[in-house]
């Protein structure tokens, strides 16, 4: 069975990858004409999460930002990207609180545990591969995690188990608190998509089978 289909199986157990995510989610808007990013350095992090708590306020606890958002303002000085028009974002990003654990969704082990230096990287990150009988193999992808709890390659996980938790400026590649949660297919392994969170707006048509919505992955309760 091919990803997300397997998630309506119940011989596969799934389940959330943040316990406890109560109420509704802040939706932060980091597109093109987004109040967030008027008035900021984006490359303050520390100041951009003061904002983001600000806005969150009592209300939320708790955030997500969209995968498939075109991220071209965010991303204008980074060469890379604006070299290769790289600019529509592959994962979701979960807003949550510093040293938060995130837990498999699934059955899982640890194919890559690493660390990606640079400002605007993913400083420490974990991909999981997951496989089961009733399901074709996969990968899921976490970044900006914190460097001490990194799990070694080659170790399991249960669904539910936790395996990292969300990791500070220093060792997050000085973002605000957060994963980037992207699933990538094995072709999209092949083809480097582990150190690509971003696309250009030609490789979407084919993205599906690459690095499809993490949405069904994310599972809140």
């Amino acid at each position: 069975m091919h990803y997300p289909f397997l998630l309506y199986s119940r011989k596969v157990e799934h389940q959330p990858l943040f316990e406890d995510l109560q109420g509704d989610p802040y939706i932060a808007d980091l597109s093109q004409n987004s109040s967030l990013l008027g008035a900021i350095d984006m490359r303050d992090q520390r100041g951009f999460q003061k904002k983001l708590e600000e806005k969150m306020g009592t209300e939320y606890r708790w955030g997500v930002s969209a995968y498939l958002e075109n991220r071209e303002a965010l991303l204008a000085d980074c060469p890379q990207m604006v070299a290769e028009q790289r600019f529509i974002h592959l994962g979701l990003d979960v807003i949550v609180p510093l040293g938060t654990p995130l837990h498999a969704p699934l059955d899982s082990s640890v194919a890559e545990s690493g660390y990606e230096s640079g400002e605007g990287n993913y400083g420490s990150f974990v991909l999981l591969r997951h496989d089961s009988p009733y399901f074709q193999s996969f990968y899921s992808f976490y970044g900006h995690l914190r460097r001490s709890s990194l799990p070694g390659i080659g170790k399991s996980f249960a669904a539910g188990e936790p395996f990292a938790e969300i990791g500070d400026f220093h060792e997050n590649g000085n973002w605000f608190y957060h994963t980037h949660l992207q699933v990538i297919t094995a072709k999209a392994l092949d083809l480097g998509y582990i150190a690509k969170g971003y696309c250009n707006e030609r490789d979407l048509a084919g993205m599906d089978a690459l690095c499809p919505s993490p949405l069904p992955l994310f599972k809140v309760f």
